[in-house]
């Protein structure tokens, strides 16, 4: 009867060493299994049939001021866009919202195809709109402004009128109002089952090859000697998410270990007061808030480029400064830049260096 507890208290740890392993995976010892609140913060997809729709409501008038604020500089005041992004209103007719049909996607002499002309499902929209708007700051609208901002979409499209408000208790209501809702076809089982009115079977069936077989084609990407730099450096343009850092296209292809270093890195020793720290402070901001989303270092992208600012507003740091704190529009072209919330001292010391030159 003595060894019977040693024999109880042995199954015990084998039992435990085996939960250990089984939570460690294939790889023991490294990481953990991810908590329900950090799973909950990238579980944020939003399906057709509104599963994962947060409750919550916004109104088309809160929708109108968000978008003033943070959308009509790149989308324009009526989603009619600008020389930057396509158009994402217009196209749509009352007919369509009755038929659930975009008459004019069938027109060949139609000269474009807005997003509210494509889009069958308004979940699409919220979704979109909630994981990556807006393009400077994806994530960062609460959830009342993504159902206002949805809401202000769909009203400029007149699927909703003025006074509407958009909320998970009514938004499958708006879905029988969306003019393409039956332009998407579901019957080739891309989704799994049924739930969706789907077809059990895929449409399209694969034989798998046996016998005087093609080779299999290798697939690349790569951007044209005459294109790398035509709009840019893209390793300053990326948004601050996500592993792509894009290529340095200031150098030819095929520099090997280079390309993995910033274009800052490489520049010339700056000079003039703000050399040295000074520049490297900057630099670091202009990561830090966003700048090089619309601003290139020595090209135009959404807004001109610091070295050009620098060459024309030299010396203004107090012109400089208010132009960062307040934006404007109708210096460098039409499209508005934002006034942009930053602190004080952040912005003090991106006016000096501009003011200085821009330098590396």
């Amino acid at each position: 009867m003595s060894s019977f507890p040693k024999r109880l208290i042995g199954a015990a740890c084998l039992l435990a060493a085996m939960a250990v392993q089984a939570q460690s995976g294939s790889f023991p010892g490294i990481g953990r299994p991810a908590t329900p609140k950090e799973v909950a913060k990238w579980d944020i997809d939003v399906r057709p049939d509104f599963k994962g729709l947060p409750p919550g409501a916004g109104s088309v008038a809160k929708g109108q001021d968000v978008w003033e604020a943070k959308c009509a500089s790149c989308h324009g005041i009526f989603g009619e866009s600008n020389e930057v992004f396509s158009p994402l209103i217009g196209g749509t007719t009352a007919q369509d919202i009755k038929t659930g049909r975009v008459a004019n996607l069938s027109r060949e002499d139609y000269p474009g195809r807005t997003t509210l002309m494509k889009v069958a499902t308004v979940s699409t929209l919220w979704d979109y709109i909630n994981r990556a708007m807006p393009w400077n700051a994806p994530k960062s609208l609460s959830t009342e402004e993504v159902y206002a901002v949805t809401a202000f979409m769909l009203n400029l499209g007149n699927v909703v009128p003025d006074n509407f408000v958009l909320s998970d208790k009514n938004i499958a209501e708006v879905q029988q109002r969306m003019p393409n809702r039956n332009g998407m076809s579901t019957g080739h089982a891309m989704w799994p089952g049924k739930e969706f009115g789907g077809l059990s079977k895929p449409d399209a069936q694969n034989v798998l090859c046996m016998k005087d077989c093609a080779a299999e084609p290798k697939l690349a990407s790569l951007l044209p000697d005459h294109a790398r730099n035509a709009h840019g450096n893209l390793q300053e343009q990326n948004r601050p998410v996500g592993p792509q850092r894009g290529a340095d296209t200031t150098r030819p292809e095929g520099r090997g270990a280079a390309l993995a270093q910033p274009a800052v890195a490489q520049a010339a020793p700056p000079s003039g007061p703000a050399a040295g720290g000074g520049n490297k402070a900057a630099l670091a901001l202009l990561a830090k808030h966003s700048c090089t989303a619309c601003h290139g270092m020595d090209k135009k992208l959404v807004g001109p480029g610091f070295a050009e600012i620098a060459k024309k507003q030299s010396g203004k740091i107090d012109y400089l400064l208010g132009k960062i704190r307040e934006g404007g529009v109708g210096v460098w072209g039409p499209i508005p830049m934002p006034a942009q919330n930053l602190p004080q001292a952040d912005a003090k010391l991106l006016a000096e260096w501009i003011s200085q030159g821009a330098g590396r």
